[in-house]
């Protein structure tokens, strides 16, 4: 090859070159603008399928969890809302919002809430945080060394509520059942309270019946009567999830 071809050759590599860098930094700035706009995206609208306290789901705003603080959300279950706020950086699992309109008969919209606090943890239990709530491996009634001491776990399992009597007074309490590998009951855990963020999403999950439910693990229960009642300990529900 002479010095012009290979010169010629040359050129013609660095322009192809120049070419696809040019392409990709405009897709990639293409990307960006559209994961910018998507963050920055300030607007809702659509039904409201599921709410719960200050929590709201709407189908339209799929990936997070709406957030009127200081509202009852619940009262706005299937109503054709317009939704206004923002993601929060801290919380990314939040969106905080501003301000709702309800739409009317006549198809008008009106406002039903204006924000005045900012967001509160309250009973929200950071994405990050539900990693450190850690499986409790539970094999039998009288292992209570598979749960005491641990703090906080998870468990799969249906949660559920009977009328017992006790002192000649009938009381509803809620447990935790749980079953082994040929779907026999194992164990039950005695609930003492479900957060409402637990709540909502046992709502929002509404096609499931078993969660991973997030606990804050309490007291043993005594021995006796965890052989004959199978109830290993009593525990708080703090978050509900399918993982």
């Amino acid at each position: 090859m002479t010095s012009a071809k290979r010169l010629g050759f040359v050129l013609v590599c660095l322009a192809v070159a120049v070419v696809l860098a040019g392409t990709t930094a405009c897709k990639k700035e293409a990307v960006e603008a559209d994961v910018a706009a998507q963050m920055t995206y300030t607007e809702y609208e659509g039904t409201v399928k599921t709410a719960l306290g200050r929590y709201l789901y709407l189908p339209t705003a799929q990936g997070f969890d709406i957030v009127l603080q200081g509202f009852d959300a619940a009262t706005l279950v299937g109503k054709d809302i317009k939704i206004k706020g923002e993601l929060l950086d801290q919380h990314p699992s939040i969106f905080q919002a501003d301000s709702v309109d309800v739409k009317g008969e006549a198809g008008t919209y009106s406002n039903v809430f204006t924000r005045t606090v900012e967001f509160q943890m309250e009973d929200f239990v950071e994405v990050k945080d539900r990693e450190g709530f850690q499986p409790l491996i539970i094999t039998g009634v009288n292992k209570p060394d598979e749960w005491q001491n641990k703090g906080r776990g998870k468990v799969f399992g249906v949660l559920k509520e009977s009328t017992v009597k006790e002192a000649g007074q009938e009381k509803t309490v809620t447990h935790i059942v749980l079953s082994d590998d040929r779907g026999r009951e194992s164990g039950k855990i005695v609930v003492d309270g479900v957060t409402t963020y637990a709540q909502y999403y046992m709502r929002k999950l509404r096609l499931f019946d078993s969660f991973w439910l997030y606990l804050d693990i309490k007291d043993t229960v005594d021995a006796k009567v965890r052989t004959r009642s199978k109830e290993l300990f009593r525990a708080d529900v703090i978050y509900a999830g399918l993982y």
